[in-house]
């Protein structure tokens, strides 16, 4: 009886007139049918995506073809050609724009689906009305058919692993986004956003072709008006993808009044060449003089401060990086996750009046930001902490880092100060095992098209010498990866002895390395294959590539002269040859091409 109300009467579904009045996106290339199995998302009229299940079990949220009083169901449109018009202190562009169609579709008296047809995808959430009891369980699935190309990453707490090339899926648990090819050339990117108070964030269980969205825990008793996340689907070419802006589109807008005193940059980080924090006060102030000489404007204090050596404290260092003219992040245990035989501080945040009161401490003695880990997942706990975390940071003038968390889901224009969520498999991993030498390049190709879409990611890149375990990257693929991943605190991983051997150039890059990005477009890419993004700051566009192959090859720009223009190269910064690190070029033509070594990079300076 129970799987009797799961179905969304797929059968008045399919009796339904639509042709008339078919659901569509302002520009047209995306529509909404319906199927003997339910929904489907066309992309210029071709099947895209499947949708075989809608609603919830509970039969007062699902429509029930039993029951008389329920409306049949239709399609109702409520607003033509919404406009999306906003600015971002972060993210692929400052000025993000989109248009909508948006229609309603009728579950029952208490809840209804607001559908979203927008020129680069489908947002769609429930809507229902509570009476003092839990949310219901949702049923909302897709359909991945075998042979369908799909780069997905099985789920972790912290969101750290690899997004490997498959055909089909063994029966588990997904994590968003995930990526889809259902045709050759065109792409369906499966996410959520728009996580408020009261929610839990949701991941992906299959069984078989079938991945149905299952939210985490949520042991709420609500009552009223109450809506899901919004379901993602950004759908068109690569290019479509990676600059698509829906994930913000659709999250609520910002409330602060000022936020002038949020600032992205890039950041000195001690932890990668340690493997641990920073309790001694001399190795702190190496970092902090390398972000003077490299002209950064942050250092991060990392983990274990509250153990420092020598008598010393972290106003203390604090202090030193201040008189320096760097400003300071520290960093805090949540203490929901990782607790025993983790590092500290720990316990300093959970409760609000302690939460306060360290926040209020921070902002006294000059920190400007704050780094959080080892968070415990999607459930609604964890995700009303994370926006306490933020709401009180931003009272307090504090930017955030959320590390081992759950990937980002627009709280990026939400909460402005926050600058960046870990949620990846980066390059700290170099730390821990040696699996991830092999695997580095290719899964450094695929994260443009996966993880970075949805928001700043701190995979914390550029690493020129070795950690605990070796890479085997270039030199110019490693610099790279500073423009190729968006994130508005740029963490470097290299020991201040390596980045401080490199040309004066390439020093010179990374002192004035833009964290934020007036536009972003994609040059040319295929996952695991090679990625080439352009991005501009101002007047000046970096365009930085890597080949995630094992082979050398060109890597080919006939795409970005109609970006940039004719315009000669200020700087280059390319693979030499197997005995030297760096080829670095000035004032040259725009190439055709560029060749990479095997793992290569390159990145263009062009004012």
């Amino acid at each position: 009886m129970k799987q009797f109300f799961v179905i969304l009467s797929m059968i008045l579904l399919a009796a339904n007139p639509l042709a008339a009045r078919t659901p569509k996106s302002p520009n047209g290339r995306l529509t909404l049918t319906t199927t003997v199995n339910g929904l489907s998302l066309n992309y210029r009229g071709q099947s895209v995506l499947e949708l075989p299940v809608l609603g919830y079990t509970d039969a007062h949220y699902s429509a029930n073809p039993n029951n008389p009083e329920l409306p049949t169901l239709d399609f109702k449109l409520t607003q033509s050609n919404l406009k999306t018009d906003y600015h971002m202190l972060i993210g692929k562009r400052l000025h993000c724009t989109n248009r909508a169609n948006e229609y309603v579709l009728e579950l029952s008296p208490v809840a209804k689906v607001r559908l979203r047809l927008y020129d680069d995808g489908l947002a769609f959430r429930y809507e229902l009305r509570l009476q003092r009891q839990r949310v219901p369980e949702e049923q909302t699935a897709y359909r991945i058919p075998a042979g369908t190309r799909r780069w997905m990453m099985r789920w972790s707490d912290g969101y750290e692993g690899f997004y490997p090339l498959a055909t089909s899926s063994d029966n588990g648990r997904w994590a968003f986004p995930a990526l889809l090819e259902p045709s050759d050339g065109t792409f369906v990117l499966l996410t959520e956003a728009g996580i408020e108070h009261y929610r839990s964030a949701a991941s992906m269980h299959n069984d078989g072709d079938r991945f149905r969205v299952i939210p985490e825990k949520n042991e709420l008793t609500l009552s009223g008006d109450w809506s899901s996340p919004w379901r993602l689907a950004i759908v068109g070419s690569l290019a479509d993808v990676v600059e698509s802006t829906l994930v913000t589109d659709v999250a609520p807008a910002c409330q602060l009044q000022d936020i002038s005193w949020i600032q992205p940059g890039v950041v000195s980080w001690v932890y990668w060449a340690y493997n641990h924090g920073s309790n001694d006060l001399n190795i702190i102030k190496k970092y902090v003089d390398m972000a003077v000489a490299l002209h950064l404007p942050y250092v991060l204090i990392d983990a274990e401060w509250d153990e420092m050596k020598d008598g010393k404290s972290i106003e203390d260092a604090v202090r030193y990086a201040r008189e320096k003219g760097i400003k300071p992040l520290i960093w805090y245990n949540s203490s929901v996750g990782w607790i025993n035989g983790a590092p500290g501080p720990k316990f300093r945040l959970n409760k609000p009046e302690d939460r306060e009161r360290e926040f209020a401490w921070c902002e006294r003695i000059g920190v400007a930001g704050v780094k959080i880990d080892f968070f415990s997942g999607d459930d609604q706990r964890n995700m009303d902490y994370c926006i306490d975390l933020l709401e009180s940071a931003a009272r307090h003038h504090l930017t955030v880092n959320f590390h081992g968390a759950p990937i980002p889901r627009g709280w990026q224009r939400s909460y402005p100060n926050l600058l960046s969520t870990e949620g990846v498999y980066g390059a700290e991993w170099y730390n821990n095992v040696p699996t991830f030498t092999a695997r580095a390049a290719a899964h450094n190709a695929t994260l443009p098209f996966t993880r970075n879409v949805i928001g700043p990611m701190d995979y914390t890149p550029c690493a020129f010498s070795d950690s605990q375990h070796p890479h085997n990257t270039t030199h110019a693929h490693e610099l790279a990866l500073t423009v190729l991943y968006e994130s508005g605190l740029q963490h470097l991983a290299d020991r201040p002895e390596s980045f401080l051997a490199q040309p004066q150039p390439v020093q010179q890059f990374l002192g004035q390395l833009p964290a934020v990005w007036d536009e972003t477009r994609l040059v040319s890419g295929y996952p695991a294959d090679h990625a080439i993004i352009a991005r501009r700051s101002g007047k000046t566009w970096y365009v930085a590539g890597i080949n995630g192959t094992e082979q050398p090859r060109d890597l080919d720009l006939s795409n970005l002269r109609a970006i940039v223009g004719n315009r000669l190269v200020s700087n280059a910064f390319l693979d030499a040859d197997e005995d030297r690190a760096w080829q670095l070029q000035s004032d040259v033509a725009l190439p055709a091409t560029v060749h990479t070594r095997a793992r290569g990079g390159f990145v263009l300076v062009i004012h």
